[in-house]
């Protein structure tokens, strides 16, 4: 079944839900800013994508740049940070079984569903 990770307030994930919405597919969306994302959903998310975890972070927001933008952090920290601070989450992420991409550019949903 398809999921998606989104946030209501980012453009780039409302086109993403758009896109899935459009498709007549059923699906599953997560506010993942409301109810929280787990250590071990969060690491599969990152599995799934085929991505070291710091290429799921949203580098331009504040939280990133005022706390963790020049340490040296594992991925087990990386991972750490983003399920304290979810708003650091790459969005839209949309899963299908078992593959999962990041929504951006919009047109990469349309490769798994």
């Amino acid at each position: 079944m398809l999921k998606i990770y989104h946030n209501p307030r980012c453009k780039k994930s409302r086109e993403g839900l758009e896109i899935l919405e459009n498709s007549s597919l059923k699906f599953e969306v997560v506010k993942y800013l409301s109810t929280a994302i787990s250590r071990d959903e969060l690491t599969n998310l990152i599995v799934q994508l085929g991505i070291p975890p710091i290429e799921l972070i949203r580098k331009s927001e504040k939280i990133w740049k005022d706390n963790y933008k020049d340490k040296k952090l594992s991925d087990k920290e990386l991972i750490s940070a983003m399920i304290e601070n979810p708003k650091l989450i790459e969005r839209p992420i949309v899963t299908n079984g078992k593959k999962a991409v990041i929504g951006r550019p919009k047109e990469r949903i349309l490769t798994i569903i």
